[in-house]
């Protein structure tokens, strides 16, 4: 027999006051997907690593007039807050003090043990956000999978999923769709 549990939906708002009231610590890796509470899987050595390496390649890569955040919140919808490892924003940093940013021209997950994650529920959430450049920097095979086209896919999680996915391999380059004339060595990215 099967069990079923119910679940409470949250939206961005409820999420953020319960932060603001110290109910969800700033230390917790808690993110909001999908009026869901989902807890962050660990970070090991190899992941941090990534994530530094992935950020210092993007500042590179972009320049002035852009900001690299690093596991910081995006604000996507009304139900969705989630963390990504890098997000490249257009702007300053002082641009964001009044709230997060919303629209971010490439998120990156760095992904070991939570890449069935990233693929399934954050794709699908980063599609229907309609963000255009989503990249997985897969450890396990060390790869980068870059994500483009977002698509209605009434099967997906979300109901949207990315028409090209490439698999980049480790000799390989990568132009950001916001930087088209950037190259980004995939080297760059892994540990």
């Amino acid at each position: 027999m099967a069990t079923q549990f119910a679940s409470r939906h949250w939206t961005r708002k409820e999420y953020d006051r319960l932060i603001e009231l110290g109910v969800i610590k700033p230390d917790e890796r808690i993110e909001l997907i999908g009026g869901q509470m989902i807890v962050a899987e660990p970070k090991g050595s190899p992941h941090s690593t990534a994530v530094g390496l992935t950020a210092d390649a993007l500042r590179a890569a972009f320049g002035p007039g852009w900001v690299i955040r690093v596991q910081d919140a995006i604000a996507l919808d009304d139900e969705s807050e989630p963390e990504p490892d890098v997000a490249v924003v257009r702007g300053q940093w002082r641009d964001y003090r009044a709230e997060h940013p919303s629209r971010p021209v490439l998120v990156v997950e760095v992904a070991e043990t939570s890449l069935a994650f990233d693929r399934r529920y954050k794709g699908s959430l980063y599609a229907r956000a309609a963000l255009a450049d989503y990249w997985i920097v897969n450890l396990q095979r060390r790869v980068l999978e870059v994500y483009r086209e977002p698509v209605p896919a009434p099967a997906a999680c979300f109901g949207w999923s990315y028409a090209r996915v490439r698999t980049l391999r480790e000799n390989a380059t990568v132009s950001p769709l916001a930087g088209p004339d950037v190259t980004i060595a995939v080297a760059d990215l892994l540990p």
